[in-house]
């Protein structure tokens, strides 16, 4: 387990922003979702109608995590939308602490979007106050794992057998197919990986998506239109594998014994995958619907498109928080134009400079360290007030 470096460790409400996520879904994720991706999702009938759960997913393996977001939405808009019906995602801060982690660079931009920060406290705390959560047993390496290892589950992070046991709380397996097809591009090996964490502490170097993305800033968030299925599995009583591993406690497994129901859980859901991808996934891309799809919509085709979604997203973010904070809305052409960078040659130079020029909320000038910190979101958000918050809690 990382410890973290970041600014600051910062606890109080949740940052979450409903009000601003069912603007996002009517706005934009909708559109990318119904008639690009053509997302769907099965299975949702296995999740129980109350009490905490554990969504454990795999990762589709591309440098940035579509996929994630895309279930979050299908999730909320399957359980009815509002505050209750948000299945939380867990994600690691280094989303948070780079920005072009974050889509466009949009400050604090996965905690509005209702994901809360994977440190092991945070994810006993939500599931001791009965939340729900999405998490990704595979972590970071699932990310990173690229298209070589599609569908090769990565080794499972023990955390949630030990927490699951502890609140006797299900795990349901969710099956992401066709998403490994976001970018065929993108190819990782561990020697490079290695190499690039000891260097400069980036867990994975995509090839050629990263030699193509460092000239165009555009191709880093280039996704090709897979058709996304997320199948919901039965729940696994993760109490009853403790037991079937010999300890009567049953709420407190120890280290060796988690790993152990984590590879197993790990094993079943890789058999499991490797039938549903052969059952589904024979039409990754399907681009009959996708032109079928494109058809029914008018004037919003390019944006709904990779080659719109800088603008998309990013205007989008621009508006809201200038109608929430009584901003007058002056050309959008004038006040987005720092866009540009995304689809410059080397642009990231550009968008780098942009930032630093321009005043906020576009930019951060005349902002502290630490302003500019609690701007972008480069903290670890903690869900305990009441613990001291320790910068040694540990990423899971």
């Amino acid at each position: 387990m990382s410890r973290h470096r970041y600014t600051s460790v910062v606890s109080g409400e949740d940052p979450v922003d409903f009000e601003y996520l069912e603007s996002f879904y009517r706005e934009v994720s909708s559109g990318i979702m119904d008639h690009y991706y053509r997302a769907s999702l099965y299975g949702f009938e296995n999740i129980p109608a109350t009490g905490p759960l554990i969504l454990a997913s795999n990762h589709s393996g591309n440098a940035f995590p579509h996929d994630s977001f895309v279930l979050d939405q299908l999730l909320w808009r399957e359980g009815g939308f509002g505050e209750n019906a948000k299945i939380k995602p867990l994600y690691s801060p280094k989303l948070a602490i780079n920005w072009w982690m974050r889509p466009f660079g949009l400050d604090n931009w996965w905690r509005k979007f209702g994901a809360v920060d994977q440190t092991y406290l945070n994810f006993d705390r939500i599931l001791a106050r009965g939340g729900r959560v999405i998490y990704y047993p595979e972590g970071i390496p699932g990310i990173g794992k690229g298209f070589n290892r599609r569908y090769r589950l990565q080794r499972f992070q023990p955390s949630f057998v030990k927490l699951a046991a502890r609140y006797n709380v299900p795990v349901l397996p969710v099956y992401g197919i066709n998403a490994e097809w976001i970018n065929p591009a993108n190819l990782t090996f561990r020697w490079i990986d290695r190499l690039s964490s000891r260097l400069v502490g980036v867990p994975f170097i995509p090839l050629p998506l990263f030699i193509i993305a460092a000239i165009f800033p555009f191709f880093f968030y280039f996704a090709f239109p897979c058709n996304m299925k997320f199948i919901i599995g039965k729940p696994v009583d993760i109490r009853a594998r403790v037991r079937a591993a010999g300890d009567t406690s049953a709420g407190e497994p120890d280290r060796e014994q988690a790993e152990q129901i984590a590879e197993e859980i790990r094993q079943e859901m890789q058999r499991n995958l490797d039938l549903l991808a052969s059952e589904h996934g024979k039409k990754p891309y399907d681009f009959a619907s996708l032109i079928r799809s494109f058809r029914g919509i008018r004037g919003r085709r390019w944006l709904t498109s990779p080659l719109g979604w800088p603008i998309l997203f990013t205007r989008h973010y621009r508006d809201y928080h200038d109608r929430k904070n009584d901003r007058a809305i002056p050309n959008r052409w004038l006040r987005d134009w720092d866009l540009i960078g995304y689809y410059l040659p080397f642009g990231w130079i550009f968008l780098t400079l942009f930032r630093m020029l321009r005043k906020p909320p576009c930019g951060n000038r005349g902002l502290s360290k630490e302003e500019k910190a609690q701007k972008e979101g480069s903290y670890v958000w903690s869900l305990a007030r009441d613990t001291g918050n320790s910068t040694t809690d540990s990423e899971v």
